[in-house]
C-alpha cells in the first residue's frame, strides 16, 4: 500500500531536503578556498548544523504527515548535533592553538 502526501507536505519536504543538502555542500566546498585552519573552522560547523536542522525538518514533516502523528525522532538527532558540534569545534581550536604556540606562531598567548 502506498500513501501519498499532500502537495504542501511534498513541497515543504523537498524544500528543506534540498536546502539542507545545499548548506552541507556549500560548507564543504568552502573548505578548499579558505587558507588557514582558524578561518576554516567556523563556517563549516555552521553549515553542517544548518544542514542538519533543514534535513531534520524535512524528516519531521514527511513522517509526521505520512503517519498522521508527530514524529520526534529527528528532533533528537538535531539536538545531539547541535550540542556536540560546538564542543568538537572548541576541542579542535584548542588543539590548533596548542600546535601553533609550539611552532611559535602568531596566536594569542595562553
Amino acid at each position: 500500500m502506498t500513501t501519498h502526501l499532500p502537495l504542501w507536505a511534498e513541497i515543504l519536504t523537498a524544500f528543506f531536503a534540498v536546502t539542507g543538502a545545499a548548506f552541507a555542500a556549500i560548507g564543504s566546498f568552502g573548505l578548499v578556498r579558505i587558507p588557514t585552519f582558524f578561518r576554516r573552522i567556523h563556517a563549516p560547523t555552521l553549515g553542517a548544523t544548518m544542514g542538519v536542522w533543514c534535513m531534520s525538518l524535512a524528516t519531521l514533516i514527511y513522517f509526521s504527515v505520512q503517519e498522521h502523528s508527530l514524529f520526534l525522532h529527528a528532533v533528537l538527532i538535531t539536538l545531539f548535533v547541535a550540542l556536540t558540534a560546538p564542543v568538537t569545534t572548541i576541542f579542535l581550536m584548542r588543539a590548533a592553538l596548542f600546535r601553533e604556540r609550539q611552532k611559535k606562531g602568531d596566536v594569542p598567548p595562553a
